[in-house]
C-alpha cells in the first residue's frame, strides 16, 4: 500500500515562546541566556529557579529548550565575549561559554540597537514605533508564539523633565504597542508612567514589576516578619551595600539610588507598620564588578526593654542571584498571557521589592505564588 504525505503522523513542535531583554547585553542579561541554555542542556542543575520545583509542574510553562532570546541594547560587546568576561570573573562556571557558544550567538544575533543614544534626535513616537517594530520583527523571524519583554538595564537617573518617557518607559510603551508582555525588574519607571497607565489598561496584557528582589531585600522580607510576629519592637534598621559593575555606577547617581532604596525600604514599612530610623547607602565600588556586601543592622528592644542587637551580612553575585528569576519572570509571564490573564499581576509580589500589590513577607507571597499555579493551569 502507498503511503500518502497525510497519513504520516508528524510529532507535535511545540511553540516557541521570545524573551526580549531590554539591556541584553549587561551582566544578568548574559547569564540568564548562558543558565537557560546550560539547564535545557542537562550541563548545569537549575539552582535558584523556582519554576523548576514541584508545585509549578503541569502548570504549562514554556520549556527552557522553547525560549528564544533578543533584546535591545546599547553596548555592542557580543554575547559570547561577555560571557567569556564573566567567567573570567567567576560569575558563571569556566567553560560554560564555550559549551553554549551557538546559543550565545544565536542570541546575540536578535539584539537590535537600544536608544535614545547621544546624537539621536528621533521623537518619543518614533523611538517607540522602532522598537515595536523590531519586536515584532523577532516574533516574526523566529515564528514565536508570543514574547516576553523583561527589562534588566540599568537603574535610570531620576529624569530632569517628570512628563518626558524615560528610555524604560519608552521600551514599555513598544511593549504594549507590540502586544507583548512586561516585566521590569530594575527600579526604573518602566510602565508605571502616568502617561502610560490608560494604555496598560486597555492592552489586555500581564505585567509585573518592579526591581528585582535578589539580596538585602530578600533577606529583610524573611527578617522584618519575624520582628513583628514575635512583638519585638525594631527602633532602628540601617544598612549598606557595595557593589560595583554597570549597577554600581548607575546608583552612584543620587536619583537612582533613592529609586532603589525606595524599594528597599517600603518592606519595613509594610511588614512593621512604619519605617524604623536608619538610614541605607549604596557605595560605588568598582573593583567588586559582579559581586555585592549588604550589611544590615538592627536594634531592637526585647522583653522589659532589653536592647538588642542583630547584625547580617550578605555576600553574592548580583547577576547569578538574579538570572534565574528572570528565567522564572518570562516563563510565568509568558504562560500568563497564553491563558488569558491580564493587568499587574500581584501572586508575582515574591520577585519584586517594589510588587504591584500583594503582602511584603518573602513567606505570604510564596503562598501567593505557589497558588498562582491553578490559575496558570486555567483554573481561575
Amino acid at each position: 500500500m502507498t503511503t500518502r504525505p497525510d497519513d504520516i503522523t508528524h510529532p507535535r513542535v511545540a511553540p516557541r515562546t521570545g524573551v526580549w531583554l531590554i539591556g541584553a547585553r549587561g551582566s544578568v542579561a548574559t547569564t540568564a541566556v548562558v543558565g537557560c541554555a546550560a539547564v535545557a542542556a542537562g550541563l548545569r542543575p537549575a539552582t535558584g529557579m523556582v519554576t523548576e520545583t514541584a508545585p509549578f509542574a503541569g502548570s504549562g510553562l514554556p520549556a527552557l529548550a522553547d525560549l528564544v532570546f533578543g533584546g535591545h541594547d546599547t553596548a555592542t560587546t557580543p554575547l559570547p565575549k561577555r560571557a567569556e568576561a564573566l567567567a573570567a570573573d567567576g560569575v558563571v562556571p569556566h567553560g560554560l561559554p564555550d559549551a553554549v557558544r551557538a546559543e550565545l550567538a544565536a542570541a546575540d544575533a536578535a539584539i537590535r540597537p537600544g536608544g535614545p543614544q547621544p546624537g539621536d534626535n528621533r521623537r518619543e513616537e518614533e523611538l517607540i514605533a522602532a522598537f515595536a517594530a523590531d519586536l515584532a520583527d523577532f516574533i516574526r523571524t523566529h515564528r514565536l508564539a508570543r514574547a516576553v519583554v523583561v527589562n534588566v538595564a540599568s537603574t535610570e537617573p531620576a529624569p530632569p523633565d517628570p512628563d518626558a518617557l524615560q528610555p524604560s518607559s519608552l521600551y514599555a510603551a513598544a511593549a504594549l504597542r507590540a502586544g507583548c508582555p512586561y516585566v521590569n525588574f530594575t527600579p526604573s519607571t518602566g510602565l508605571h508612567h502616568p502617561r502610560l497607565r490608560e494604555a496598560a489598561a486597555r492592552s489586555g496584557l500581564p505585567y509585573a514589576g518592579r526591581d528585582g528582589k535578589t539580596g538585602q531585600t530578600l533577606l529583610r522580607s524573611v527578617l522584618a516578619p519575624m520582628f513583628a510576629q514575635r512583638a519585638l519592637a525594631v527602633r532602628a534598621w540601617s544598612g549598606t551595600n557595595l557593589l560595583g559593575g554597570g549597577d554600581g555606577a548607575a546608583l552612584a547617581d543620587p536619583g537612582a539610588a533613592a529609586a532603589k532604596n525606595a524599594g528597599k525600604a517600603r518592606v519595613l514599612a509594610d511588614t512593621l507598620g512604619e519605617l524604623p530610623d536608619g538610614e541605607l547607602h549604596i557605595d560605588n565600588v568598582p573593583a567588586l564588578g559582579d559581586w555585592k556586601t549588604a550589611w544590615d543592622h538592627v536594634a531592637f528592644d526585647g522583653f522589659l526593654g532589653s536592647r538588642m542587637v542583630l547584625q547580617t551580612i550578605w555576600q553574592g553575585c548580583d547577576s547569578a542571584l538574579a538570572a534565574p528569576l528572570v528565567l522564572d519572570l518570562a516563563r510565568l509571564t509568558a504562560r500568563a498571557h497564553e491563558v488569558g490573564l491580564a493587568g499587574p499581576i500581584g501572586e508575582l509580589g515574591f520577585y519584586f521589592k517594589d510588587p504591584d500589590g500583594g503582602p511584603s513577607a518573602l513567606a505570604d507571597q510564596y503562598t501567593a505564588l505557589a497558588g498562582f499555579t491553578a490559575r496558570l493551569r486555567g483554573r481561575r
